[in-house]
């Protein structure tokens, strides 16, 4: 197993997203990818083979470190392969001297978070807030949110 931070195939990368269910219509991959490149962040990328088989983007603000995105193929689920991606996550942010990390679990997923437990993350007992700062973006997003639900 291989981690590398250059993986260059995009499309590879959003499609496994894609796979494990990990994407959402107001939320753009791609540009999530090149910023989090460009700014203060990685794409983690776990190689078998030369086969991409989890990927995962991680960054920091300064105070904390964060986890996004984190997908393993569904052929490999339950390998270690999520636990060594969390593990280099951890080790980016420690490198950069960055004292926590955070993730954010989505209520329907639900499902993963005995597997975050199991690595040492804790409900903080917080509510995570947004707001998009572009008003043709948020009436488009609020749109996509409501047809999801249904």
């Amino acid at each position: 197993m291989q981690i590398i931070d250059d993986y260059a195939a995009i499309d590879e990368i959003v499609d496994l997203w894609r796979r494990c269910n990990l994407l959402r219509p107001w939320n753009d991959p791609i540009n999530d990818i090149k910023l989090a490149r460009a700014e203060n962040g990685a794409v983690l990328c776990v190689l078998l083979d030369e086969k991409l088989v989890g990927a995962t983007m991680v960054g920091h603000d300064g105070h904390r470190g964060a986890i996004y995105y984190l997908g393993v193929d569904p052929e490999y689920q339950k390998s270690g392969i999520g636990n060594a991606l969390v593990t280099a996550c951890e080790d980016w942010v420690r490198a950069r001297n960055i004292p926590k990390i955070n993730l954010l679990v989505r209520k329907e997923n639900q499902g993963v978070m005995d597997f975050y437990q199991k690595l040492g993350f804790e409900d903080t007992n917080s509510i995570c807030l947004y707001k998009n700062l572009d008003p043709k973006q948020a009436k488009i997003e609020k749109e996509q949110k409501t047809n999801w639900e249904k």
